[in-house]
């Protein structure tokens, strides 16, 4: 890789992405990532991103070389450090694309950052949410659904839009009964249960009482797929088509339409 520096707006996207509030490195992680590249860690106080910026723009100037920068992105983003929450990975990988784009670099799947076409990188995104938006839109897709298929999901693959579309589901069956569980618990307490506390029918025969059950093994397949840790460890290196994504948003949004119109059984 070419021997220059990052500007100063390279390296303030590259650490807001590193160092995002909610899908970024912890601090632990950025303090062990500082010390084992030997750089400077002169505003650990600070939030996580201005101290990434900090850290990285003093090095930088002092040397005159990007290099120690490239050295972190390469250790923060090795898969292996991944281990225990994997779930996290891609979420933090799509970020970091989005501010290298501008500067032709990208981290692959494996975690090896190797160079990239700056220019198309951004205009396939954007392309690509075009693209998707339009299909769904023509299949009468759930509003909540279309909001995830946006450009910074989909520059690297259209797996982020699903994961983010599934994460929504959760915050629905949350917002609805006031409950904080999440996965395979969230939907046994909101949509199983005698009488569960969302129902999407009268519950009234075998035959209702049955879908209700099957709606629910349909939410949890849902979560398992995308969200359960272990899956997660695959999906790291699964390159999504758009056709699947399609597939997967539809019956996402299936989901967010029956849970639209659920009721809440008189508890007795």
């Amino acid at each position: 890789m070419a021997e220059k520096c990052f500007k100063q707006s390279e390296l303030e996207a590259i650490a807001a992405a590193l160092g995002d509030t909610s899908q970024g490195l912890s601090h632990p992680d950025i303090a062990f990532l500082l010390s084992s590249c030997e750089m400077r860690d002169p505003s650990p106080s600070l939030s996580k991103r201005r101290r990434l910026y900090n850290a990285f723009a003093e090095h930088q100037n002092a040397t005159q070389s990007r290099r120690a920068v490239l050295a972190f992105i390469r250790r923060a983003m090795r898969p292996e450090r991944f281990a225990r929450a994997p779930e996290s990975y891609e979420p933090l990988r799509a970020n970091l694309n989005n501010a290298l784009a501008f500067v032709g670099l990208e981290v692959d799947e494996t975690g090896t950052l190797r160079s990239s076409d700056r220019a198309q990188t951004l205009t396939e995104a954007q392309r690509r949410a075009r693209d998707l938006r339009a299909d769904l839109a023509g299949r009468g897709i759930h509003p909540d659904v279309l909001a995830f298929c946006r450009a910074e999901l989909l520059a690297d693959n259209y797996f982020h839009a699903v994961l983010e579309a599934t994460k929504s589901v959760a915050d629905k069956l949350r917002s609805r009964t006031g409950l904080t569980d999440d996965g395979s618990v969230l939907v046994d307490r909101t949509l199983c249960g005698d009488p569960p506390l969302l129902a999407i029918n009268a519950l009234r025969s075998d035959s209702e009482k049955s879908e209700q059950r099957g709606f629910a093994n349909l939410v949890k397949g849902a979560f398992g797929m995308f969200r359960n840790v272990t899956a997660h460890e695959a999906r790291v290196r699964w390159t999504m088509q758009k056709s699947d994504a399609e597939d997967l948003l539809t019956l996402v949004s299936l989901i967010h339409r029956r849970l639209d119109t659920c009721w809440m059984p008189p508890r007795t």
